[in-house]
């Protein structure tokens, strides 16, 4: 009865002790939460690229929760806003932003080398975009599950569906189909792997998915982009003789924009296909100014600033800009764009640009999401895009006015 006795108190004490190490790890648990959600105090002579990312880091502690999302996604809204927060790391060193991304690519790659429910198959050419956020991370850090990413996306782009003239189907469910987004989400990773691993053989492909666009998409009254093209022209909302798709979209503008000015970074000067690009930059830039609208901005239909419905649009407006800034600066266009995209910040941040009491921004007039096709079937008519519900702070709009902030040092 003695040794029962014994043993109870033994077994008792062992339990105490394991309760008090379990509050103990959930008090380090709840202080590490605490400290992982404690908001930025933001100075009100801050930059504006550093009162944007400092309003991002208040609401979405964890990157995959930008724009609201539920749970760990890879996606390209997220790796929009985080190519910001790179540029923004390497102007200022600060630490923060580098590890706002490093935890972003953690929670979505396992120790493997995989990315959270990607699968290859799809042949989603948004999935790709992410990528470029491992190639400095993998520089600094040697981790080679970073490097198994990039050359498990750097397969998709070899085996992704293409048109008959070569270029890259935006989905696997979009047969034939080139939409102006995919231009952003494939060309800069692209080029940065085929320079960096490739010695650059693949650089005509690249440009030739540019070439695609500029004979096919743009708009020959306007110069503008359309938002697609179908080069079976099978699809509802195709031009039955062109193939393109019904509206000129101010954020299409920018994709195609954006695209060019960072596929343009890894395209050495001597090479053949450079100038070439760096025309296409030139030729959209001189065709956009003609669409500004008298603030210095531009609407979400681009080149019907009388439809009915039609608005000034924040994200595309904020693409435009940061285009024009960089392209100025890396001296693909002349330094007078520069001027322009000065002055277009300016009318932005009346226009758009609020600030609350803790010095936190609110971007408005951002464009939902659109899109082409699908069920129930998006028409892609001008009157769809006017009509597309407006949304605060969504991340196209945070991320590119974060970019051009830093670009023009606001």
């Amino acid at each position: 009865m003695k040794k029962i006795k014994v043993m109870l108190r033994s077994v008792s004490h062992t339990m105490n002790y394991a309760k008090k190490a379990i509050l103990f790890f959930l008090f380090l648990s709840s202080l590490a939460s605490a400290q992982n959600t404690e908001k930025i105090v933001i100075p009100v002579n801050a930059k504006w690229s550093e009162k944007a990312a400092s309003t991002i880091l208040n609401k979405y502690p964890k990157a995959w929760q930008i724009d609201g999302t539920e749970k760990p996604k890879w996606d390209y809204k997220m790796s929009l806003v985080l190519f910001a927060f790179e540029k923004l790391y390497q102007k200022t060193k600060d630490k923060k932003y580098l590890n706002y991304i490093k935890e972003y690519a953690d929670e979505l790659i396992d120790s493997n080398g995989n990315i959270l429910k990607y699968d290859i198959k799809e042949y989603n050419i948004d999935y790709v975009n992410p990528g470029k956020l491992l190639f400095n991370l993998y520089e600094i850090t040697k981790d080679n599950r970073y490097k198994n990413v990039i050359e498990q996306l750097r397969k998709q782009i070899e085996t992704q569906p293409r048109t008959a003239s070569g270029g890259f189907w935006h989905k696997q469910i979009y047969p034939d189909q080139m939409w102006i987004d995919g231009l952003y989400m494939a060309e800069p990773f692209y080029a940065q792997y085929t320079v960096k691993y490739e010695k650059g053989k693949n650089l005509d492909d690249i440009a030739r998915q540019f070439e695609l666009v500029h004979d096919h998409i743009m708009d020959k009254k306007t110069g503008l982009p359309y938002h697609a093209w179908d080069e079976s022209k099978k699809i509802g909302w195709a031009n039955p003789e062109t193939g393109t798709s019904p509206t000129i979209w101010s954020r299409g503008i920018g994709w195609y924009m954006m695209a060019l000015v960072e596929t343009l970074d890894y395209f050495p000067k001597n090479h053949p296909k450079q100038k070439e690009l760096a025309a296409f930059l030139n030729e959209i830039s001189k065709n956009l100014i003609k669409a500004q609208s008298s603030s210095g901005l531009w609407y979400q239909v681009a080149d019907k600033p009388e439809l009915e419905g039609n608005y000034l649009e924040a994200s595309g407006s904020a693409m435009i800009i940061y285009a024009l800034a960089k392209g100025a600066d890396k001296g693909y266009l002349a330094s007078s764009y520069k001027k322009t995209a000065q002055e277009s910040f300016d009318a932005y941040i009346k226009e758009f640009v609020k600030t609350n009491d803790k010095n936190e921004i609110l971007i408005t007039n951002v464009s939902s999401n659109v899109g082409l096709g699908g069920t129930p079937f998006r028409d892609g008519t001008n009157a769809y895009y006017a009509k597309s519900k407006t949304k605060d702070n969504s991340s196209p709009a945070l991320a590119a006015f974060l970019l051009s902030a830093a670009e023009l040092n606001k």
